[in-house]
């Protein structure tokens, strides 16, 4: 048997669609099995730094997100969220994924810069097959709050619980008193506590949002801090649609860090915008003895159908005093830029929508569903403009590469941070740049209302390298294969 044989019939079939994408029909190159082993092969741990075993099982479970109620889900290591994994930086991540579904599943790693065919898409591997088995393997060359979560028939498995957390430490990071990893989410569920049924106008345009707010799996849970501490608090939005306008009880706190580690300085702030799938770090207290304060969503419009006002996450509760030994020094770390805010644009990429006899309204990618993009060299800079000429928002992320936003409307951002996430405003350009370097193969960028990115607001690309011939609109293996 040869080694693509042995690839497909372990981890999956060959040309299996994407069920969550509609007739958009993904599978990855020809060449798959042999650019994930030279993958494999590649990653080897920092002198004196480790080899992280962990070991995912994908099964259904029942879960009670409130007291009393028993809801049956889908989680990793039969939890909700999966377990948070932790690592350092130079290290590497060695996950072997057991799926237990009835439905095929794999993982993406969000916001790691990982080589193309370990990215968790059905772009660069065939998705797991009930009872198959897949190892991720790679280096973590980033400090950061990552995450991981299905990227197959997203709208379902990521309501259904297929999430965790991933820490990645440094070497240089600000000392406080604790750290809290809160994984944030809602689920929407019918009478009897179950997921209610999927679909539907209201979806389908604002994207699934649910009335059961979750922290780390739990409706509404209880918080506590050590009155006089100050804590770093590791914050990821996983909802599949949900904005969250975050405040605790409007009182200060300092962003530290966004979707790409820390920023330059601290940003001290009252509240702050999380798209689905952003993360944030802050700076959380100090807080008096007996304080109470409530975590919430602030209200925040998309231009949906359905208004949301504010509404509760979690409960803060301030304990007795500790010391505190917390130091966040007034420069965090040092970031290049990559761009002037005036460096003309390489590329336009726009969302937005065109009339459909299907179904009213196709939300799309320069004016195409699942839209095959041109190829970008490794070590060209890239500066896009990216419109959103619709009338609400729109979370754009890019896989495996980080951005800096260079401006939104022409204006600068507030601090220059690495993101992999940036929510478009209605009727708005935001201008971003990044630099491929050199890890070639497929990649994606998309809108991460989920619904929206299963309707086709998505497009694929190559990154490729200078030697590769390319044709306009091609798709490129990494070995430079081409697919027109």
């Amino acid at each position: 048997m040869s080694e693509s044989e042995h690839h497909d019939r372990k981890h999956g079939h060959p040309g299996h669609g994407h069920a969550a994408h509609g007739p958009a029909a993904h599978a990855p190159p020809s060449d798959a099995a042999a650019a994930y082993s030279r993958a494999r092969e590649a990653a080897r741990p920092d002198p004196g730094r480790r080899i992280v075993h962990v070991d995912l099982e994908a099964r259904e479970t029942d879960w009670e997100f409130m007291p009393g109620v028993t809801t049956r889900v889908w989680g990793f290591n039969g939890q909700v969220p999966g377990p948070t994994l932790e690592a350092r930086v130079g290290d590497v991540v060695e996950v072997c994924l057991t799926n237990r579904l009835s439905e095929p599943t794999l993982i993406h790693w969000h916001g790691l810069r990982v080589p193309a065919p370990m990215d968790g898409t059905d772009i660069v591997q065939h998705p797991v097959e009930p009872g198959g088995t897949f190892t991720y393997r790679f280096r973590l060359p980033d400090a950061g709050t990552l995450w991981y979560h299905s990227h197959v028939n997203e709208t379902v498995q990521l309501e259904r619980g297929l999430y965790g957390a991933l820490i990645v430490r440094g070497d240089d990071e600000p000392v406080l008193d604790g750290e809290q990893v809160l994984v944030l989410d809602d689920v929407k569920l019918d009478r009897s506590g179950q997921a209610a049924k999927f679909g539907g106008l209201v979806q389908w345009h604002d994207g699934r949002e649910g009335d059961v707010r979750l922290v780390n799996g739990r409706s509404e849970p209880t918080l506590t801090i050590a009155a006089g501490q100050i804590e770093r608090w590791r914050i990821v939005n996983a909802s599949s649609a949900r904005y969250v306008r975050l405040s605790i009880g409007g009182a200060p706190f300092q962003i530290l860090g966004t979707d790409g580690g820390l920023i330059e300085a601290p940003v001290p702030a009252t509240d702050v915008l999380l798209a689905p799938s952003d993360r944030v770090e802050l700076a959380v207290g100090p807080f008096e003895e007996g304080e109470e304060l409530a975590v919430e969503a602030l209200a925040y419009s998309r231009s949906t159908i359905k208004r949301r006002k504010t509404e509760r996450f979690a409960t803060l509760r301030v304990g007795p005093a500790r010391p505190s030994s917390a130091v966040i020094p007034e420069r965090l770390r040092s970031i290049t830029p990559l761009a002037a805010p005036s460096t003309p644009a390489t590329r336009t990429v726009e969302f937005g929508i065109k009339l459909s006899l299907r179904s009213g309204i196709d939300f799309v990618v320069n004016k195409e569903l699942h839209h095959q993009d041109k190829p970008v060299r490794v070590g060209e800079l890239q500066v896009w403009d990216v419109v959103n000429s619709t009338l609400m928002d729109h979370p754009f992320h890019l896989h495996g590469f980080f951005f800096q936003v260079l401006s939104v409307n022409g204006k600068p951002p507030a601090w220059l941070s690495w993101e992999d996430v940036v929510n478009l405003p209605p009727r708005s350009t935001t201008r971003i740049a990044w630099m491929p370097d050199d890890r070639p193969g497929r990649w994606m960028y998309h809108c991460h209302i989920l619904e929206h990115h299963a309707a086709g607001m998505m497009a694929h690309f190559d990154v490729v390298r200078g030697d590769t011939e390319v044709g306009e609109g091609s798709s490129v293996s990494p070995a430079g294969h081409r697919h027109d």
